[in-house]
């Protein structure tokens, strides 16, 4: 059954040439992946040639009976149910003319040629107005073909101009035309290093968008893929994958050696995303025993509308599928999920307060296993006093190619408020100076209050964020009360006016 549509939005990533990621929507009984070449037993995808074959054991008919044409091995009516926007036509060009060109619908692109200059306000004010339509007609079309539309994913960049402004400007449009239709967004934020001086002004202006109108948000550090993408490559060049790297891959030359990390970078970093969003979509592509719809996930993650970002982690670490990782042992998977090195943002969560948390598990694990790992992991992590036991759960048969089982970890935590901290001082630099204004308010419908309604909504977001970590500091001290009555540290912090005076601790106002 068809259930979602990707959007997506282009704009600076890296500040380098930006190589799409390929992040079709799911497709029944199809596992689509990124642009590279692998094989597995019963599952294959040359995207060179454009070879696909079912990866489930509903067998696919050479009469298109499951609604594909076949001929030699390709399914040559297999099109990504995606809108690709680009203010810039040189990205979806080199689609147009790469490997996946008969995987994208030509008429589900929208471009335009000068681009947006790094500019949120052009991207979102001025080519937001003039693409509204086509961008609202290419929408429906692409959702009738969907059998009961569950959400859309909008895959956007946050420092540049077009992922930023149109980006955000496409996120209010679904909520205006398809207001009960669940609204994901995968946000790539620039990091501190990023050459692009006014992203701090686009990336404020764009979270005011993502707090009022995105159900749930992924955000996702360019440092932390970039990391990541580094010690993939370690692993490789001392061998600690233990196993061999198919030759063409994007990992490697035709000699079969390994290139170095800054030629290909870009790709292994946009496929780790592409990852994200396929572990994310196995259960409605894959049968399991405990498949999670991706309406569960926002249900059940999101206690409060505007915290809704979650932090996500995936393990193993891999970009390609062609790189054979050895397995983990299922426990240590469960471990890695939960550390520093696996998270998607430079975050540690395990050190924060969890509002939910959600385990997304492939391959051959029994619910057993999760219910042990949990309560293996439960003691060392922080829950919030009123949600100590929200897990969500979900089991998908079918792991990813090349591996015996996976894991995604979703966490709504406050480890991402250091993120957005650090964004609002880069803001706060730049605009208590109004440096670089001019640029902005010259596009008609952008004044300045525009600047100030964002910091605020940011400023907003951080404070509920602050008073969700105030809450981890009592947590200690209700365990106390109740274990060996009124705590003396209870009340000397009284005396020191370090606790409100209306504090409830075990039961028993002080």
């Amino acid at each position: 059954m068809t259930q979602s549509v990707v959007v997506q939005g282009k704009g600076r990533w890296r500040s380098q040439p930006r190589t799409p990621s390929a992040l079709p929507s799911p497709v029944p009984d199809l596992c689509p992946s990124p642009p590279l070449q692998w094989a597995s037993a019963g599952t294959r995808w040359a995207a060179a040639s454009g070879t696909w074959r079912c990866g489930s054991t509903r067998p696919l008919t050479r009469s298109g009976g499951d609604g594909h044409d076949i001929s030699k091995g390709k399914i040559c009516s297999l099109k990504a149910r995606a809108l690709l926007i680009d203010m810039e036509e040189g990205v979806v060009n080199e689609i147009l003319q790469g490997p996946l060109r008969d995987v994208f619908d030509s008429r589900q692109l929208i471009t335009d040629v000068s681009g947006s200059g790094n500019n949120w306000a052009v991207g979102h004010k001025l080519y937001g107005c003039q693409y509204r339509e086509n961008i609202v007609e290419k929408l429906r079309k692409t959702a009738e073909h969907c059998d009961c539309l569950q959400c859309f994913f909008i895959i956007h960049s946050m420092g540049g101009g077009t992922g930023s402004g149109l980006g955000t400007f496409v996120l209010n449009l679904l909520e205006d035309e398809f207001p009960e239709v669940y609204r994901f967004v995968t946000s790539v934020y620039p990091s501190s290093e990023d050459d692009v001086i006014i992203s701090p002004y686009n990336s404020v202006l764009a979270m005011k968008e993502l707090n009022e109108h995105a159900d749930c948000v992924l955000p996702i550090e360019n440092e932390s893929l970039f990391d990541i993408v580094n010690k993939i490559h370690q692993m490789v060049n001392s061998g600690k994958l233990g196993s061999i790297v198919k030759q063409n891959s994007l990992v490697t030359s035709s000699a079969g050696s390994t290139k170095a990390v800054q030629e290909k970078s870009f790709d292994a970093m946009n496929n780790i995303i592409a990852n994200l969003l396929l572990n994310l979509t196995s259960s409605a592509r894959f049968e399991g025993s405990l498949n999670m719809d991706l309406n569960e996930i926002s249900m059940n993650l999101v206690p409060f509308p505007r915290l809704h970002y979650l932090v996500s982690s995936l393990t193993p670490l891999y970009t390609l599928a062609d790189v054979k990782v050895p397995s983990r042992r299922l426990d240590q998977m469960f471990s890695d999920a939960f550390s520093r090195d696996h998270q998607l943002i430079q975050a540690d969560p395990k050190h924060s307060l969890y509002l939910a948390c959600a385990l997304l598990v492939r391959g051959n694990v029994q619910v057993s296993d999760l219910r042990r790992n949990i309560e293996r992991l439960k003691p060392s992590m922080h829950f919030v006093s009123w949600n100590q036991e929200g897990w969500k759960t979900g089991l998908c048969s079918v792991p990813p190619v090349g591996h015996s089982h996976s894991l995604l970890a979703l966490a709504n935590n406050t480890c991402v408020k250091p993120t957005f901290m650090e964004l609002k001082d880069r803001f706060m630099r730049l605009y208590k100076k109004k440096a670089h204004l001019h640029h902005y308010l010259h596009i008609d419908g952008m004044e300045q209050s525009c600047f100030s309604e964002a910091i605020s909504s940011l400023s907003d977001l951080i404070e509920e964020y602050n008073e969700l970590d105030a809450t981890k500091a009592f947590q200690p001290l209700q365990l106390t009360r109740m274990t060996c009555g009124a705590p003396t540290s209870c009340r000397s912090k009284m005396r020191l006016g370090q606790l409100p005076p209306q504090l409830s601790v075990g039961g028993v106002s002080y």
